[in-house]
């Protein structure tokens, strides 16, 4: 009977190991085509990238929705799509470390890598913080947060597209006008939307620190984070700290991730009297792939609607924001999930 017992312990555990690597494993159709082949890694930007190209480019996004960008290690099935890649598009400083070793142990001399971060920003802007202290010399990556930077993000995804694939110089100059025109409407939108707020009540508090650069962008002070530098969980003297520091300051809410769920951020909610508000999202898009709301678009104008609200504005300002593909028919795009 132990025997047995054993043999199911293992095949549960295979079972579980096997789907799991299924269902975060690319498949294969997609990436068999004469268009360009693309890979990006956190679903921003695979959005971004999926906007400019359209559906003249093969796009897959190797990090799972959902997952820990800051640690996640691709499958093993996804290396030969790495290898193959004629272009590869990464958030970088230093946010997918993993993933840049692997990309530096396969072999094509002919495809190129585009770190978005560091050509986006100069190291004068960078943000250091309690979650990346400046002593450790790597600065908070969370730049997608801020449109504008996305923005950014998605000029320089275009000058790649269009060097890469010189023939689509147009279709992805097209596709660049009409997302920056969603940019900069959800941008205005935002600026109204902040400005309902109450003034004293313009601050974040959140489990992970990715809202830095939004914040200097609308005004916004961060009174803290939860998560230490090293992503783990805050020691008992630091929950303590937190709790006083929410309770003097007169925070509203306290925002937590969807990426990075915690009891301690809910702890310290309920101790210090704010609301605790669990559905803020870093970089998983909200509905599923196909979904118009599931873009970067879709992505920033649900946090924005959370946001607001709980911190006592009026979130109608969003409601208009076009958040669907600004390009026609059908792209071929895989979201790793």
């Amino acid at each position: 009977m132990k025997v047995y017992l054993h043999k199911v312990r293992v095949f549960l555990v295979a079972a579980l190991v096997f789907s799991s690597l299924t269902m975060c494993s690319p498949t294969e159709d997609i990436w068999i085509s004469g268009k360009p082949k693309v890979i990006t890694t956190i679903s921003p930007l695979t959005s971004i990238t999926e906007n400019i190209g359209g559906n003249r480019i093969v796009l897959l996004g190797i990090v799972p929705e959902g997952a820990n960008s800051h640690n996640y290690h691709p499958v093993p099935s996804v290396i030969k799509h790495v290898e193959s890649a004629d272009l590869i598009i990464l958030n970088g400083l230093f946010l997918e470390d993993p993933v840049m070793r692997i990309i530096e142990t396969t072999s094509n001399e002919n495809r190129k890598t585009l770190s978005l971060g560091d050509r986006a920003i100069s190291k004068e802007d960078w943000i250091f913080d309690s979650s990346f202290p400046k002593t450790k010399g790597v600065p908070n990556p969370h730049l997608w947060p801020d449109p504008l930077m996305a923005l950014k993000y998605a000029d320089l995804v275009r000058n790649e597209l269009v060097e890469l694939d010189p023939s689509g110089a147009a279709y992805y100059n097209d596709n660049f006008v009409k997302l920056s025109a969603r940019i900069d409407d959800l941008d205005r939108r935002i600026v109204d939307a902040i400005a309902s707020v109450p003034q004293e009540n313009r601050r974040l508090f959140t489990y992970h620190d990715s809202w830095p650069y939004f914040a200097r962008r609308y005004g916004m002070d961060i009174l803290g984070a939860v998560q230490p530098s090293e992503l783990t969980e805050p020691s008992a003297r630091e929950i303590v700290e937190l709790i006083e520091l929410i309770k003097q300051e007169g925070v509203p809410a306290v925002f937590g991730s969807k990426v990075f769920p915690s009891p301690v951020i809910e702890q310290i909610a309920k101790e210090s009297g704010a609301a605790f508000v669990d559905s803020l999202s870093d970089d998983d898009l909200p509905g599923l792939p196909g979904d118009d709301e599931h873009s970067y678009l879709g992505l920033m104008v649900n946090n924005l609607t959370i946001m607001v609200d709980a911190l006592g504005g009026d979130s109608s300002f969003l409601e208009l924001v076009d958040v669907s593909p600004v390009f026609a028919g059908n792209s071929k795009v895989e979201y790793l999930q």
